[in-house]
C-alpha cells in the first residue's frame, strides 16, 4: 500500500511529523520504514528521520504487507472477557506465560493468541498480537492485547498516561496497617518505593534506589477483608515495574501467599500453583469507539478455595 501527503504544517522532523499524519502506524514503524527506504520526500528516497519537512513537500509512504511472525499458532484454549476487531481482553490462568522467552519458548499467550487470532492487522509491520501490558506466569486475571498498530499506541499511551486502571486481588500474611503521622491506624495507604533487579538474585526484582538503577513504583492498597493472620488486599497499580506488587508487598513485610520468589519461607497448608495474586479488574476506553470498557475477571477456582480455607479456619477457632 502506498500513501501520498502534501506537507501543508512544516517544521517538524519527518519521522515527527509522519506519526501525527499517520495515526494507524506507532512512530517506531515509520522510522523503520524511513530506515528501510520506504519513504521518498519530492520523489527521492528520504532515509534521514531528522530532516524537517518544507511546505510544499510531497511524501510518499510504501507500507508493505505485514510479515507474519516466525512463531507457530497453537490451539491452547483461552477465557475471553471482551474482543472486537481492535483488543481482545483475556482471563489468563496461572502457568500461563505472555511471551516467549528462554526456557518459554513455546506454549504462551502469543501462541494462542496467533491460532485464535485470524484478523492480526500488524503491529510494527509484523502479523502479531500487541502486548499491552504483562501479567507473571502464576498471576491471573484480566490482560489486554491490541490487535492493531493503533489500538496498540493507544492502549500503551493510557498506560503510561495512568488513564487505564488495572485493579488486583491479593492474599498477604499478616495485617498491613497504615500508621499516620497523629498515631491513627488506617487500613489502606501507597506503597512509592522504586524497584530494579535485585543486586545479587538476577532473578528477582527489589526495591532499588533511582541513583541506583530503580524506577519509580507506585502501588496503592486497600485492606478488603481480614482472615486471621492473613489479609484480603485490593491493589491498584499506579505503574507496572516487574513484580512490583509482589516486591512491594514483601518489602514491607506482607508478601503474598504462595509467591515462590519473594514469601519461600512461608507456608498456608494450601496447594496453590503460584502467588495468590489476581487482576480481577481492567477498565480501560475503546481506542476507536472512545467508549468505556471494564472487563471483570472471574477469580480462579485455587483462589477461592483459599478464601474459603481460611475463612473456615476462622470459624474453627
Amino acid at each position: 500500500m502506498t500513501i501520498k501527503l502534501i506537507v501543508e504544517d512544516p517544521g517538524d522532523r519527518l519521522d515527527l511529523w509522519l506519526s501525527q499524519h499517520l495515526c494507524d502506524l506507532s512512530r517506531s514503524h515509520l522510522q523503520k520504514l524511513i530506515e528501510q527506504g520506504n519513504i521518498t520526500l519530492n520523489n527521492e528516497v528520504c532515509t534521514n528521520k531528522k530532516i524537517k519537512v518544507r511546505l510544499g513537500d510531497i511524501l510518499q509512504i510504501f507500507i508493505p504487507s505485514p510479515q507474519p511472525l516466525a512463531l507457530e499458532p497453537e490451539a491452547i484454549p483461552l477465557d475471553i472477557l471482551y474482543e472486537d476487531d481492535e483488543l481482545i481482553i483475556i482471563n489468563k490462568p496461572a502457568g500461563l506465560v505472555v511471551h516467549p522467552a528462554p526456557g518459554h519458548e513455546t506454549g504462551t499467550l502469543v501462541h494462542a493468541l496467533l491460532y485464535h487470532c485470524s484478523n492480526l492487522a500488524g503491529i510494527g509491520g509484523v502479523k502479531r498480537p500487541g502486548i499491552v501490558h504483562r501479567l507473571d506466569k502464576d498471576t491471573t486475571g484480566a490482560i489486554v492485547v491490541a490487535k492493531t498498530d493503533f489500538s496498540h499506541q493507544h492502549l500503551q499511551s493510557q498506560i503510561k498516561q495512568k488513564t487505564a486502571l488495572r485493579e488486583y486481588l491479593g492474599v498477604v500474611y499478616g495485617v498491613p496497617i497504615n500508621k499516620q503521622e497523629d498515631g491513627q491506624k488506617i487500613d489502606n495507604g501507597i506503597i512509592n518505593l522504586p524497584i530494579g533487579r535485585h543486586p545479587v538474585d538476577r532473578k528477582k526484582m527489589a526495591v532499588v534506589p533511582i541513583e541506583k538503577g530503580g524506577r519509580e513504583a507506585v502501588t496503592h492498597w486497600k485492606t478488603l477483608e481480614r482472615l486471621g493472620n492473613y489479609t484480603l488486599i485490593e491493589f491498584r497499580l499506579e505503574t507496572g515495574r516487574t513484580h512490583q506488587i509482589r516486591v512491594h508487598s514483601s518489602h514491607i513485610g506482607h508478601p503474598i501467599v504462595g509467591d515462590p520468589l519473594y514469601s519461600s519461607n512461608h507456608s498456608i497448608g494450601v496447594n496453590l500453583s503460584g502467588q495468590a495474586l489476581h487482576a480481577y479488574k481492567l477498565s480501560l476506553v475503546h481506542p476507536v469507539t472512545e467508549e468505556k470498557i471494564e472487563a471483570i475477571a472471574p477469580l480462579p477456582g485455587e483462589f477461592n478455595k483459599l478464601l474459603a480455607s481460611l475463612r473456615h479456619k476462622i470459624k474453627s477457632t
